[in-house]
């Protein structure tokens, strides 16, 4: 159903769907994590995804879309690659920072995850990146709250991140549905325009991306691939949230998000699996 702000608000029925595409996508990139080490290549990960998402009956949701075509089932994005990093023969070594991106569609119904991890030993300031994403991430979510405008994520973001990490400002998250982007599109800081107020029936993919630097991007001449402008390393994080009476449930995290967010005190709702 449409909203007059031509947003597509979801029934329960619907939002039990997209937790079916959201569980699939957590299983690829369960099996991504499990393969990932040094001396795998990009390539080789993104055939692990292909394999367990069309196994579960899915389509791979990244595999063709746009202008031109992306070609692969994951975008995996290393080092100063924000997003968008096209699977290939790199060969991963230790310390890499690697961001995976994946999404499956399931009956018509699209789910969207990313984490990012670091290969082998890790740096310290790496992982404090890594980790401060993550807890973006979930300050995000957390934010995600009926009756409130939808500019308060991006504002729940802004103040958890602070000065102490480049934020990227160029890409953000996105309405998810029967089609894998939709309206709204979700900024990662706060702005003027707080946008329209939230309401049970809307699902987001909420993906706040950092730097150890600048976080201005520039897009590689393969027309996908963003990259900090000033070479330092980038970390991404996203999961899929529907909002529903009562509360939210994150669509593509196996517990629906309750250990992260009854950390920070918020209700999880879960329906039925």
């Amino acid at each position: 159903m449409l909203g007059r702000d031509r947003i597509q608000y979801k029934t329960r029925e619907q939002v039990l769907l997209m937790r079916r595409a959201g569980l699939l996508v957590a299983d690829a990139l369960d099996a991504v994590r499990a393969a990932l080490k040094p001396g795998v290549t990009t390539g080789e990960l993104d055939l692990v995804a292909a394999d367990v998402i069309r196994a579960g009956g899915g389509t791979p949701s990244f595999l063709g879309y746009g202008h031109p075509p992306y070609p692969a089932t994951l975008c995996i994005s290393v080092n100063d690659e924000v997003v968008h990093g096209i699977p290939g023969e790199k060969v991963l070594v230790s310390g890499d920072v690697v961001s995976v991106d994946g999404g499956a569609v399931v009956a018509g119904w699209h789910g969207d995850s990313a984490f990012t991890t670091i290969v082998g030993e890790a740096a310290p300031a790496d992982q404090d990146l890594v980790d401060a994403t993550e807890k973006a991430l979930w300050r995000g979510i957390g934010a995600m709250v009926a009756g409130e405008r939808l500019n308060s994520i991006g504002a729940a973001v802004e103040d958890f991140v602070a000065d102490r990490y480049g934020l990227v400002e160029d890409y953000g998250g996105h309405g998810i549905g029967t089609e894998m982007h939709q309206d709204p599109h979700v900024l990662n800081y706060r702005t003027r325009d707080h946008g329209p107020k939230m309401r049970a029936g809307l699902c987001l993919a909420i993906e706040p991306m950092l730097t150890l630097g600048d976080p201005a991007t520039r897009v590689l001449s393969d027309d996908w691939t963003v990259v900090t402008t000033d070479g330092t390393r980038a970390a991404h994080w996203e999961h899929s949230v529907a909002l529903l009476d009562g509360g939210v449930w994150v669509l593509t995290a196996r517990d629906g998000g309750e250990a992260a967010l009854g950390a920070l005190g918020v209700k999880v709702t879960p329906l039925a699996d």
